[in-house]
C-alpha cells in the first residue's frame, strides 16, 4: 500500500531530494536519518565541547576544556546528541525554519539519548525546562522548538527510562526582553546579548529542585550560562543541559582576530568576584548560522 500510495502521491526526502518508498509523516528517508552522527572522540566532561587532545576516562579534572578550566559553567554538565553540521544541521533547519512539526519526533528520540547519557549521575526528579523564545519570536515563529523537542524526548525516555521522573516544566523559564541574533556574533557579544535576558515565573516552583535545561543547540554556550545562572539565583539546587546538537569550538592563535571567548564573565561565582580568568587566544566556531545556546 504505502508503495501504491506513493507512486500515485510522490513525495521526497527534505534532506537529500530522494524519493520516499514509503508515506511518513517526517520527509525524511531512512538513510539520512542514519546519516545523522553522534558525538565521539574526547570531550569536555562539563560542556561536551571536543578536546584538542585525549584525556582519561571519567570526570576529572583533565577531562575539562580550557573554557570549563577557567570560567566553571553554572550547570553541572552539558550532554549533546551529534555534532551540527550536515544531515543534523538540516534537519533542525526543517524543524526550526520550514516548520516540518513532524520532524520533532524522530529528533526527540535523538534527544532521548543524549539525556540518558545523564541518568547515572543526574538525580532521581527533575524539572525539564525548555529554553523559551521571546514572546515576539513566537509569534512569528508559532511554536518553540525546544518545547516540541523536549517533549518528545520525555515520550520516548517514558519507555526506557520509566523509573526516571522527569516532568516537563515549559512555563519555568521565561525570555524577558528580546535578544539580538546571535549569528554573527563574537563570544563575547553573545555572552552580553543574553545577559540578564532570562527570569523565573515562580522561583518557589524551582527551590531546591533539579533543573533539566533543553534547547536544540549549544555553540559556545552563552545562552546555557544565561539561563542556569537565571535558575540558580532562583533556588535551584542543580541545573544540568541536554541539546539535540553540539556545535564544536575550534581554537586559533592567529593574530588580527577579533574573536574572543571571554565567557569568565559568565563564570557562576559570588557578588563581588572578579572573573577567574579570560582566554587570550582568538576563537573561531564552526557555526555559521545562529544557534539558540
Amino acid at each position: 500500500m504505502d508503495s501504491l500510495s506513493c507512486a500515485l502521491l510522490p513525495s521526497s526526502c527534505t534532506l537529500c531530494g530522494s524519493s520516499l518508498p514509503h508515506l511518513s509523516h517526517a520527509p525524511i528517508c531512512d538513510v539520512c536519518w542514519t546519516e545523522i552522527s553522534v558525538l565521539s572522540g574526547a570531550l569536555c566532561f562539563r560542556c561536551g565541547d571536543t578536546l584538542d587532545a585525549p584525556v582519561l576516562a571519567g570526570p576529572t579534572k583533565s577531562g575539562l576544556c580550557r573554557a570549563c578550566r577557567m570560567a566553571p559553567p553554572p550547570f553541572v554538565r552539558a550532554v549533546a546528541y551529534g555534532p551540527y553540521q550536515d544531515r543534523m544541521k538540516a534537519a533542525i533547519h526543517a524543524l526550526k525554519y520550514d516548520r516540518l512539526h513532524a520532524v520533532a519526533n524522530g529528533l526527540g528520540r535523538m534527544l532521548a539519548e543524549a539525556i540518558a547519557q545523564l541518568s547515572d549521575e543526574a538525580p532521581a526528579e527533575m524539572l525539564v525546562v525548555p529554553v523559551p523564545l521571546h514572546r515576539s519570536k513566537y509569534a512569528e515563529r508559532g511554536f518553540n522548538q525546544a518545547r516540541s523537542l523536549a517533549f518528545h524526548a520525555l515520550a520516548a525516555l517514558g519507555k526506557t527510562h520509566p523509573e526516571w521522573k522527569l516532568k516537563l516544566a515549559p512555563s519555568t523559564l521565561m525570555r524577558q526582553r528580546a535578544t539580538e541574533s546571535q549569528f554573527g556574533l563574537t563570544p563575547r557579544q553573545r555572552r552580553l546579548n543574553v545577559r540578564g535576558a532570562f527570569e523565573v515565573s515562580d522561583p518557589a516552583a524551582v527551590t531546591l529542585k533539579h533543573v533539566l535545561l533543553i534547547d536544540d543547540i549549544l555553540t559556545t554556550g552563552a545562552t546555557a550560562r544565561a539561563a542556569a545562572l537565571a535558575l540558580s539565583r532562583a533556588g535551584a539546587a542543580s541545573v544540568w543541559v541536554a541539546t539535540l546538537a553540539r556545535a564544536s569550538r575550534v581554537y586559533s592563535n592567529r593574530r588580527g582576530t577579533s574573536a574572543q571567548f571571554d565567557d569568565a564573565e559568565d563564570n557562576f561565582e559570588p557578588a563581588g568576584r572578579l572573573p577567574v580568568a579570560t582566554l587570550q587566544e582568538a576563537s573561531i566556531y564552526s557555526l555559521h548560522e545562529q544557534s539558540s545556546f
